[in-house]
C-alpha cells in the first residue's frame, strides 16, 4: 500500500545519510525500518544512548538537524520523555550498533505547533535516520 512506502537511505552504519523520498504521502502512524541490525546490547527505557542522527521534514532535500553535519553525536536518556515521543517509542528495544529509518507523525513529534524556527510546520511528518552507538 502507498501509505507504507518509506524513503530509501544508504544503509552503512556511521555514514552520513542520503535520503530519497518517494513521490507519495508520508505513512500514517509511526514506522520504523531497521536498515542495519545491530549486534550490541538492547536499549532499555532509562538507558543513556549515544546516537548520530539526520532529521528532515517528509519530502525535504535538506535536514532541519543533523549530528553528522556537526560532527558530534547526541547523548540522552531514552524512553523517559527527554526526546520526542517517536524517538522514545522507536529506539527502546533496538540493539546498539543499529541504523534505523524512522517516520514520525506530528502527534509523536512536534504536534500542531511544530518548530517554525527549524522549518517544521505544525502537522509535519518527520523522518530520521538514527545510528545507535
Amino acid at each position: 500500500m502507498a501509505e507504507d512506502v518509506m524513503p530509501t537511505v544508504n544503509a552503512e552504519f556511521g555514514a552520513k545519510p542520503v535520503i530519497e523520498f518517494p513521490a507519495t504521502e508520508a505513512p500514517k502512524g509511526l514506522k520504523v525500518v531497521e536498515l542495519v541490525e545491530g549486534n550490541g546490547p538492547l536499549v532499555r527505557a532509562g538507558d543513556t544512548v549515544t546516537v548520530d542522527y539526520y532529521g528532515a521534514v517528509w519530502g525535504s532535500d535538506t535536514p532541519f538537524d543533523s549530528s553528522y553535519d556537526r560532527g558530534t553525536p547526541a547523548q540522552f536518556a531514552i524512553g523517559v520523555g527527554q526526546v520526542i515521543k517517536g524517538w522514545d517509542l522507536a529506539i527502546v528495544g533496538r540493539s546498539r550498533r543499529s541504523r534505523l529509518l524512522i517516520s514520525i507523525p506530528s502527534d509523536y513529534g512536534y504536534g500542531s505547533r511544530g518548530i517554525p524556527q527549524a522549518g517544521i510546520k505544525g502537522g509535519d511528518t518527520l523522518v530520521f535516520v538514527v545510528d545507535i552507538h
